[in-house]
Order: structure tokens, then C-alpha cells, then sequence
């Protein structure tokens, strides 16, 4: 019997899901619809020089091989400038 026989359903299913390690969320690429409220959810373009003519519509959770992290001064100003539109 495994240790996790006796969980409820719930807990199972959050132990199956895993989170992508470096996904759009967090990379220098992601533009978000709103820079504010952004998370996994969130829906943006990437704006990666070599996808940009693509206008690729990415979600936050969504990974691909030319991530580049983003520092989290980026992420402060780019919701400063956010809050004065």
C-alpha cells in the first residue's frame, strides 16, 4: 500500500501536478496583457526578436527554449509604469 493510499482525492490530484521550471512567466520575452495582475494564467505576447513576426499569444505557464529570466527590477517597473497608465 503507498503512503499516499489514504489521502483524499484532492491531495492526490495536487501531488500529480508539476510547474515548469523557466516558463514564460518569468522571462524577459513575456509581455503580458496586464503587467499588474500577471501569474500562469495570464495571456501575453512574446516578443523574442526571432518570434516577434510570429505574434505568438503565450499564456504564463507555457515554456519554450529561448527563455531569457527576466530580474526582478524589470518586473517593479514594469508594473510602476502599469499603475500610471
Amino acid at each position: 500500500m503507498s503512503a499516499g493510499a489514504d489521502e483524499p482525492e484532492p491531495q492526490k490530484s495536487l501531488k500529480r501536478l508539476t510547474w515548469q521550471y523557466e516558463n514564460c512567466l518569468s522571462c524577459v520575452w513575456f509581455s503580458p496583457n496586464d503587467p499588474l495582475n500577471a501569474d500562469i494564467l495570464e495571456r501575453g505576447m512574446c516578443i523574442h526578436p526571432k518570434l516577434k513576426a510570429f505574434e505568438l499569444m503565450v499564456s504564463g505557464r507555457d515554456w519554450y527554449n529561448l527563455f531569457t529570466e527576466t530580474r526582478q527590477k524589470s518586473i517593479v517597473l514594469l508594473q510602476e509604469k502599469a499603475m500610471k497608465s
